[in-house]
This record gives C-alpha cells, structure tokens and sequence, in this order.
C-alpha cells in the first residue's frame, strides 16, 4: 500500500517513517508542507497519508481540501499538536479519517493506522 508523509518537522516525518517499517506500507514521498505534498500527491498517488494541520505555505486543511478534488478515495491520517476540536472536525468534514495527537508512540501510530485502513486491506 503506498504511504505518504506529510510534516514540517522531519524528526516527525522521520519518526512515521521508522514506525511503518517492516509494515505493509511502501512509502511513496515525504513533503514538509501543502505545496510538495500536493505535488506529490499529483505524481505519485498514495493510497494512505499521514498530515500535519499547521505547516508552512499551506497548512493541512487547505491541503486536504486540494487532495480531496484529487482523490477523494486517499485516507488521511491528521497528525498534529493542535488539538482544537473544531480544526479535528473541519479536517474530519472535508475528508480525514482520523486523527492522532502529537506526541504520539509508533504503537499509536500502527492502531491508528490500522483503524483508517481495516476496510480496504
């Protein structure tokens, strides 16, 4: 299944990443923020995505927004220190599955993951 990472921060990008190894998951590409990660998204078609909401250039709302009039079928994965409920349920509304507060553990990240894709696999 192909992943995608989407973070500001690479030590988060790098910490999704070494979560998913040895896990089903080929990941495709890693972007630090909405701009790459919609470009990316373009060319390489990921099945599943993990996102950050606050990025700079383009911030994770608008980018769920471009990447559901690409693909409304990819499963989002929000990952994010913000923790304000009404961004969780406007992200939810616009097309994420599901949301993991940061700091999260890789085990967090493996169940929530899991979660988003038991319907596909």
């Amino acid at each position: 299944m192909k992943f995608m990472v989407v973070d500001d921060s690479m030590v988060i990008r790098e910490k999704v990443e070494n979560a998913l190894k040895g896990e089903d998951f080929e990941i495709v590409g890693t972007a630090q923020n909405g701009i790459e990660a919609v470009e990316q998204f373009k060319a390489l078609k990921p099945t599943v995505m993990t996102l950050d909401i606050t990025m700079p250039l383009m911030d994770g709302i608008e980018t769920i927004k471009e990447i559901m009039a690409i693909d409304s079928n990819v499963r989002i994965l929000v990952v994010s220190a913000l923790a304000d409920k009404s961004t969780l349920i406007q992200a939810m509304h616009l097309g994420a599955y599901g949301f993991l507060c940061k700091p999260f553990r890789d085990i967090e990240l493996i169940e929530a993951i899991e979660e988003l894709i038991e319907d596909i696999v």
